[in-house]
């Protein structure tokens, strides 16, 4: 999977679609990531000793991550990702439509 953590991405797909947020977690498993703001559920709490409130709390939900796109660093558009190898070997990744590194550190 081509998306992880912390990459700002934009929704193709969806109730969401145009939404942008910022990924907390991917879940390269099942293919799903869990973007801040999108596909939001709300979800019936019960007061624990956990959480002393109860009440109805948002929930952000997984949304499959072929439904996603990284956001281009450079222009702000919605973009491929792509890979190339630095001369110390390791694996970068790029922005298809201009060839910026995604991986900026």
């Amino acid at each position: 999977m081509k998306i992880k953590k912390g990459d700002t991405v934009v929704v193709l797909s969806g109730k969401d679609r145009g939404k942008q947020g910022e990924v907390m977690f991917a879940l390269p498993a099942v293919g799903k990531v869990i973007v801040d703001g999108v596909n939001v559920a709300k979800k019936h709490q019960k007061p624990t000793r956990a959480t002393m409130q109860g009440g109805i709390i948002d929930k952000d939900m997984p949304i499959d991550a072929s439904n996603v796109a990284i956001v281009s660093p450079s222009d702000g558009k919605a973009t491929r990702v792509g890979y190339r190898f630095a001369p110390d070997g390791s694996k970068i990744r790029i922005c298809k439509r201009t060839g910026v590194d995604l991986d900026a550190g």
